[in-house]
């Protein structure tokens, strides 16, 4: 009718419900989900939620079960590759050696690499297109720790591993490794485990040289929560939920202090080790 507002008021309630998200997540059933809901198993934004009717935004709300955080957008891809010896870690090597593309060209999405490893160490790597979880695990200022086992001349000593965690001093500066041990000793090479989170270039072969035990050969089995465990040399997958989950709190628990850091680019951000 002429005159009158024909102006629709709609009353549809904004989001969509928890229980589908959760579902739509892959984290479990519908009905699965509303009994963790229901538990209090279920947080928003750092919330406990336990009511069903509960809505949320998948865009902007972060979400997490039983203290592991969720992603929530399917368009976020995180891979672990075990990247062999003389593989570059570029996307593009700019003087066309070996380098990442035979293992992220199968996928749609633009991938790239947290942090770097020397086309002498082999090891884990993870490929993702999330950048801001990338810069949290890359950046040395948040700690996330690496493993390394290192094959070196020499017969590593109980004084050796001590110097190596008491620190020692570089060209550019002082450094420690977290944890050091050493697996065995053979035929004139000694096997060491190292854990450290420094970011700095060969980082691991320069502590071992300068200890006089130079590396015969490297590899990366652990970043942070993740473990390279039977993946073969070469080979990629997925990051299962509950690894993916792990990373995922490291990421938010440094959420604030991530943006606020120097640079946003972690695939830039992290020298070779």
């Amino acid at each position: 009718m002429a005159g009158k507002d024909s102006t629709v008021t709609s009353t549809e309630p904004e989001g969509i419900r928890l229980q589908k998200v959760l579902a739509n997540a892959g984290v479990a059933s519908r009905r699965v989900s509303e009994q963790l809901i229901e538990d209090g198993r279920v947080e928003v934004n750092g919330v406990v939620v336990t009511e069903l009717g509960s809505r949320i935004d998948p865009e902007h709300d972060l979400v997490s079960v039983d203290g592991s955080a969720i992603q929530l957008d399917a368009s976020k891809r995180y891979l672990m590759l075990n990247k062999p010896v003389g593989i570059y870690s570029s996307l593009k090597d700019d003087r066309g050696r070996p380098d990442l593309r035979r293992f992220t060209e199968q996928y749609e999405e633009r991938l790239f690499n947290v942090g770097r490893l020397d086309a002498e160490t082999s090891g884990l790597l993870i490929l993702t297109n999330d950048g801001d979880l990338a810069h949290v695990l890359a950046h040395p200022s948040f700690g996330v720790q690496k493993t390394y086992i290192a094959k070196v001349t020499g017969k590593v000593t109980p004084q050796i591993l001590a110097k190596l965690t008491a620190g020692i001093d570089l060209e550019d500066g002082p450094i420690s490794a977290d944890k050091a041990r050493l697996l065995g000793t053979e035929d004139g090479f000694s096997l060491v485990e190292l854990t450290l989170h420094s970011g700095r270039n060969r980082i691991v072969r320069r502590m071992l040289d300068a200890v006089g035990h130079p590396v015969v050969d490297l590899v990366r089995r652990q970043f942070g929560p993740l473990h390279l465990g039977t993946l073969g040399s070469g080979q990629l997958r997925e990051l299962t939920k509950d690894e993916l989950g792990a990373i995922l709190t490291i990421a938010r628990a440094h959420g604030p202090e991530a943006r606020a850091a120097d640079g946003t680019a972690a695939e830039a951000s992290e020298p070779t080790e």
